[in-house]
């Protein structure tokens, strides 16, 4: 590849060539004016083209310049992503899930000391973000995502179905807790991103709940602040009953209302699974049923 300039010479040129500038070149880059001309001097010698017009004390890129430098930049562009993913990919001994921080923290957190007590050389690092992470793209191994499971690009399984339920501290309102439905919609509610409707429905309620006083987009909070008595609460099943088991939220009524979300497991598609995906899988999948079987044998607080 004796053909290529040194890549000093490409990165002073384009900069110049995008910033219409030396001085501004030799700021980005960090360097010398007249190393970034030199740098210039230098690349054109090689490859015998004029790239810039000198015009009294500043620089015109030529024509040939120009479609060069849109060249060069892409280039350049392909190398900086190309190192971005040689830096970010995890290693064989490391797992990257990306998950929602709900059902992250709710959830999946409490379980994963057993995952780690059967596999204690791999490490496990999650990856929470409320919008839908690329897995190729980031770099990540396996995701949990809730929602339909039309995504393109990656292979998918159905993890399990949710419901949602009405819950609050044990403490609210002084511990006199909302018990009817009427009663349970006229109290002090944190508001989720989810509608009330289809549980007004199962609960028989044709009324409409205003969404009048705290919201959140993250069920981390809404919890919280359910914890702190501040309100009650509309949420997932797979989000609080590890709570109602402890004690710590109560659910106020039986009626609850399917949830229009399954969670997924959700895969890159690649020609074979590295030993580590195929792992966390497996395990995935035997605490799904183990979480399910729980809640078949009557270990709901309130069903």
């Amino acid at each position: 590849m004796s053909n290529i300039p040194p890549i000093t010479c490409l990165r002073c040129f384009e900069s110049v060539a995008r910033l219409g500038s030396v001085t501004a070149a030799a700021k980005e880059l960090h360097v010398t004016h007249s190393a970034i001309s030199q740098q210039i001097k230098v690349l054109e010698e090689m490859i015998g083209v004029t790239l810039f017009v000198r015009e009294g004390r500043g620089l015109r890129v030529s024509e040939d310049g120009r479609l060069y430098a849109l060249q060069i930049r892409e280039c350049l562009g392909g190398i900086a992503e190309a190192t971005r993913l040689i830096k970010t990919q995890p290693k064989s001994t490391e797992l990257v899930v990306a998950v929602l921080p709900s059902f992250g923290f709710s959830w999946l957190l409490p379980r994963l000391p057993r995952f780690q007590q059967l596999q204690p050389h791999i490490s496990v690092r999650l990856q929470a973000n409320l919008a839908l992470s690329d897995l190729t793209r980031e770099s990540v191994d396996v995701g949990i995502r809730m929602g339909k499971g039309d995504w393109d690009g990656v292979e998918q399984h159905l993890l399990f179905h949710d419901e949602t339920l009405v819950v609050a501290a044990p403490h609210f309102n002084g511990g006199v807790l909302p018990q009817t439905p009427e009663e349970i919609i006229s109290s002090n509610i944190v508001f989720n991103m989810e509608s009330w409707q289809p549980w007004c429905q199962a609960a028989g309620l044709d009324r409409e709940v205003p969404r009048i006083g705290l919201c959140s987009n993250d069920s981390n909070l809404v919890l919280q602040a359910v914890r702190l008595g501040q309100g009650i609460a509309l949420e997932r099943r797979s989000l609080v009953h590890d709570a109602i088991q402890r004690g710590e939220l109560v659910q106020l009524s039986p009626v609850i209302a399917p949830y229009p979300y399954p969670y997924w497991l959700v895969l890159p598609n690649r020609e074979r699974s590295e030993t580590k995906q195929q792992v966390f899988s497996s395990w995935l999948t035997h605490e799904v049923a183990e979480y399910l079987n729980k809640l078949d044998h009557g270990s709901k607080t309130v069903r």
